[in-house]
């Protein structure tokens, strides 16, 4: 079949060219857009900033609040926020009654709440919970005498991190309280543990601790729980409790009992009212004839480079496809590998094509490969029924009871290479149902293995089971008995005289792990990738001394994925094989 010329209207150059010609112009319209929304952008930005002053409002009088026990006083701090921000700001009590800022008529909701007590992070950035200002110390705050103390003790364990390779950062919280880190690419925990000067609780740290652990022990046991409790400075603990004591009532008893400590040294709760700024934003854009003109000769350039450049890529993309398209339109006889010339789209969609017509290839091998391993498969008892009967009738054989037990041997065997036929045609159009029950494991397997018992015995086989517990899981019986005494009967088949097949069992996470092991001669390592094709068999002379249908690891891998599972051998030449099933172990 010739190639035709794709029409005008149709072909690939044609519409690259329209979408470029309609992004252009929407990136035209789009600028000019934006040049008009600058106003708004300002906005937003003056938006933005708001919400920033009235986040340093907030924070602003929360440290007031958790380092004085009462708004008195507050005033100067209200009013030197006040200017730095514009914004008009008016503190009252928890009953509307004034406390600084500005009077007059305030609006019906407070802005925020200030309660050291109680932050709402939400304001300041963080997810939408509360917490306890860390600068609320109260009466862990330590005395001169207890810093100079710490400081020292920092000062030396900072000195040792340096004699060790290390550096050493001191920072101080809101008590007074100094720690070190450590810096360095080594083992920082090691040099910290390494350089420990001690600086346990000072005094004053264990008075309020233990007033802290009281509260807390009370709490618990309020609860109808008991507690041993063991508070450090940093408010971490290690607790032995009795029944019914989880960490988040532990959690919630110690963040109840430090509001409590800490209520008689923060201000009360007070409603914060911040008014608009008194200057408003002032952005405005003008789209004039200069601005006009130059929007549209900056739209026309535009519009040139984007037709130039679509014709270019046009051309270069268009080329490769053309080559695509007669390969496409080659018999199937003269397969040939199309150039690839580079990596991007195009490329890579030659390279697939490459594959495809290499996959083609190779299925078209396969499945003349399987039509002549299924004949020969159904050839060989139709070839022995057909002799036999023949004989029968030219009166060289006689009829008797043994010829009739082989001719229904061959028979059966015919029988089941086309159920195993069937079974494979169904999984691979996705008609292979499955009737899921709860099952026994244990009683299922041994049911399998029963079976094969004495199949074993005549070939000198010893049969083991090792189960491990009898789970009860959903799956089909009747498939895993398919699957499972395939295996079964190909160890045994494969077995000497004198060796060990093993059927094991157990949970293991979330599937059910069944393992078939034996002593056999294995599975040569390049053999080993085939032996769940199709009418593969170790003995290249096919002989049914050494293998059943050819089918049936085949089938055992189906019926393993249709449970959601896998089936996988692994195998070393003289020292046996072991086929491992994995199925889901639901239920």
């Amino acid at each position: 079949m010739g190639a035709t010329r794709v029409p005008l209207h149709r072909s690939l150059l044609t519409r690259l060219l329209a979408t470029s010609l309609a992004v252009a112009v929407c990136a035209v319209a789009a600028t000019a857009w934006l040049a008009v929304r600058t106003t708004s952008r300002v906005i937003r930005q003056e938006q933005g900033q708001s919400i920033a002053a009235d986040s340093r409002i907030y924070d602003g009088l929360l440290g007031y609040a958790a380092t004085h026990a009462s708004w008195q006083g507050v005033e100067p701090v209200l009013t030197e926020l006040a200017a730095g921000t514009g914004r008009q700001v008016t503190l009252t009590d928890a009953q509307g009654r004034w406390l600084a800022g500005r009077t007059g008529e305030l609006p019906s909701r407070p802005s925020a709440v200030v309660d050291a007590l109680h932050v709402d992070t939400a304001l300041r950035g963080g997810t939408n919970a509360t917490e306890i200002d860390p600068r609320a110390v109260g009466p862990f705050r330590l005395t001169a005498a207890e810093r100079a103390v710490l400081r020292k003790a920092a000062t030396a364990q900072i000195a040792c991190l340096e004699d060790i390779g290390f550096g050493g950062v001191l920072t101080e919280s809101p008590s007074g309280r100094v720690s070190v880190s450590a810096q360095g690419d080594l083992d920082t925990q090691g040099a910290l543990f390494k350089c420990d000067r001690g600086i346990g609780p000072t005094s004053t740290e264990k008075r309020a601790l233990d007033k802290l652990t009281g509260l807390v022990t009370g709490c618990v046991e309020r609860q109808g729980a008991r507690i041993s409790l063991q508070l450090s400075a940093d408010f971490s603990y290690r607790a032995k409790t009795g029944p019914g004591v989880d960490d988040g009532q532990i959690r919630d008893c110690l963040d109840a009992a430090r509001r409590e400590q800490l209520r008689p040294y923060v201000a009360p709760a007070a409603r914060l009212y911040m008014g608009s700024p008194a200057r408003q934003p002032d952005a405005t854009f003008d789209l004039t004839g200069r601005n006009a003109g130059y929007v549209a000769g900056v739209t026309g350039l535009v519009l040139l480079l984007a037709v130039l450049v679509t014709v270019l890529v046009g051309l270069r993309l268009v080329r490769p496809l053309r080559v695509l398209t007669a390969a496409a339109q080659r018999p199937l006889d003269r397969d040939a590998p199309v150039p690839v010339t580079g990596d991007d789209e195009i490329g890579r969609l030659a390279a697939a094509f490459n594959d495809l017509a290499e996959r083609r290839q190779v299925s078209e091998r396969r499945r003349k490969a399987m039509v002549s391993d299924v004949a020969h498969e159904l050839r060989t008892p139709l070839s022995n029924i057909r002799i036999w009967l023949e004989a029968a009738q030219d009166g060289l054989a006689p009829l008797d009871p043994e010829l009739l037990d082989l001719l229904t041997e061959e028979a059966l065997l015919l029988q089941h290479v086309i159920d195993d036929l069937r079974d494979l045609a169904a999984a691979d159009a996705g008609s292979l149902r499955l009737h899921p029950s709860r099952v026994h494991v244990e009683d299922l397997l041994r049911q399998v293995a029963e079976a094969q018992r004495e199949t074993a015995t005549r070939g000198g086989v010893d049969l083991r089971l090792e189960l491990a517990g009898d789970p009860e899981v959903e799956l089909d019986p009747v498939r895993l008995r398919q699957i499972v005494g395939n295996l079964l009967s190909n160890a045994v088949r494969h077995t000497p005289p004198g060796g060990r097949v093993v059927l094991r069992s157990r949970i293991a996470g979330d599937e059910l792990l069944v393992e078939v092991a034996d002593t056999g001669s294995g599975i040569a390592p390049q053999d080993l990738p085939h032996v769940f094709d199709r009418f593969w068999r170790a003995d290249k002379a096919r002989s049914r001394q050494t293998g059943g249908s050819g089918l049936g690891l085949a089938i055992a891998r189906k019926l393993a994925r249709e449970h959601g599972g896998d089936l996988t051998a692994a195998s070393r030449p003289g020292a046996g094989s072991t086929f491992t099933l994995r199925l889901p172990s639901r239920g």
